[in-house]
This record gives C-alpha cells, sequence and structure tokens, in this order.
C-alpha cells in the first residue's frame, strides 16, 4: 500500500471520529403523540427523576392547529366534560396547563358570572391566552403565568381542572399538596388524562394509571369521590380535599 493511500485513509478516519458526535446529535429523534401543553401535541421528550415528563409548548401559533382543532372535540367531548363538572353560575376555576385555552375559553363562557383562571408554565401561551380573553371578550378569564412548583392561583378555586396535563407535573405528591391550600374547603380537583391504550398521549411509558393518580392525590391529602367513562381516550378522576 502506497504512503499517499495510507495518509488518505488516516485522514478519513480522523474526520470520521470527530465528525461522529455531531452527527449523532443532529439524527433526528423519533416523533411521539402527545396531548396538551402542559395542554393539552407531537414533540419530543425525556424520562425524569421528578416523575414528569418534560415537554416545551412555546409556540402557541403552532399548537393551536392542534389543541383546538375542532376533530378533537369527537374525542375530548368538551360540552359533556363541562356538563360533568356541574359548574354553579359564580364558580371560580382554575384551568392548569391550559395551553390555548381550549377548556378554559369554554368554561369561561359556560359561567360568564364566575372566574376562570388559565394557568399555563409556557409564556408564549400565557400571551396567547390573554389575547384570546380579549378578541373573545372573555372578561371573567384571567391568564396565569404558573412555574414547575406552583400554579400560582392569585385566589381560591372552586374547581381545578388539568386535562392531560398530569404527566406533565414533577414531584406530584408536593405540587398537588400545595394546590389543596389554594381550593375552597368544597374545593374540588379534576384530573382527565389518558389511557395507555389511546392512540394520542405521552409515549406509552409516561403514561400514568388511574391507580397511581389515586395513590399519589391520596398522599397528597385528597380523597377520591367519582370517575366518569364516557371518554374514550382518557379517564376522568373527580376529587375532593381531605
Amino acid at each position: 500500500m502506497s504512503k499517499h493511500v495510507i495518509e488518505a485513509a488516516a485522514v478519513v478516519l480522523t474526520l470520521a471520529l470527530l465528525g461522529a458526535p455531531a452527527l449523532r446529535a443532529q439524527a433526528p429523534e423519533p416523533m411521539q403523540h402527545e396531548g396538551q401543553s402542559g395542554e393539552h401535541g407531537g414533540g419530543h421528550g425525556a424520562p425524569s427523576p421528578d416523575g414528569a415528563f418534560h415537554k416545551r409548548f412555546d409556540d402557541a401559533a403552532k399548537w393551536v392547529k392542534k389543541f383546538d382543532d375542532p376533530a378533537r372535540d369527537a374525542w375530548q367531548k368538551p360540552k359533556k366534560v363541562i356538563a360533568a363538572l356541574r359548574l354553579s353560575r359564580n364558580e371560580r376555576v382554575a384551568d392548569i396547563g391550559a395551553g390555548t385555552g381550549y377548556f378554559a375559553a369554554k368554561i369561561a363562557k359556560r359561567i360568564p358570572h364566575g372566574k376562570v383562571y388559565a394557568v399555563d408554565v409556557e409564556p408564549d401561551m400565557v400571551t396567547y391566552l390573554g389575547e384570546r380573553a380579549q378578541r373573545e371578550r372573555l372578561a371573567n378569564l384571567t391568564p396565569v403565568q404558573s412555574t414547575a412548583e406552583s400554579a400560582n392561583l392569585p385566589e381560591p378555586v372552586d374547581l381545578a381542572l388539568v386535562v392531560d396535563t398530569f404527566h406533565h407535573i414533577g414531584y406530584r405528591e408536593r405540587y398537588f399538596a400545595a394546590l389543596k391550600e389554594r381550593l375552597t374547603p368544597k374545593g374540588r380537583l379534576v384530573i382527565i388524562d389518558f389511557k395507555a391504550d389511546s392512540p394520542d398521549g405521552p409515549p406509552v411509558e409516561h403514561r400514568i394509571p388511574p391507580e397511581e393518580v389515586k395513590k399519589e392525590l391520596e398522599a397528597a391529602g385528597y380523597s377520591f369521590v367519582k370517575s366518569y367513562d364516557f371518554l374514550p381516550r382518557q379517564y376522568f378522576l373527580v376529587f375532593e380535599k381531605q
């Protein structure tokens, strides 16, 4: 083998070794279907020691096409869900993980004399929620910037609604124990999240069975009250303070 051939082979090998990590980093990850931004789409996520499925929803203009897609109504059944909540005229509701306001806006229209706090951890979603409230003239809908540790509710609420978001929350026992202090004495907590066999939702390994939800919330100071089984892709659990 000539000297020039050996040198060329060495250069190719060196470039391959130096370039390999970069090529791996740029390789696309497999798409995974997710639910709500918290709300309530596809994306990437990774296991976390806090028990949450971490995923960014920082482009409201993109996510609104999925979250507010009219086709979602067929399986999310928002009218039936809201009817099951049995809201009073002056109810104070927190939609935690509100995303683009799929549920928050509908609830605000249902209880014009009540208050709806549309809570989300993504600043862009919070901005969008404020714009939507103005655009749809929902004076009773207030966007709230939350953090990973707290919903940051400005006052106690009668109902905390968590749709397709429970699996995004880290250190859930601590989070929901703190949330309990922002519920009124007869306040309720509703968890709606994806079943194991749902065609939508996070990766299967990140889906939390309803039995585990009950166990975690009992440890956080809640009592399970009832469940509804009319949602084809999700479970619907109702809790109250112990």
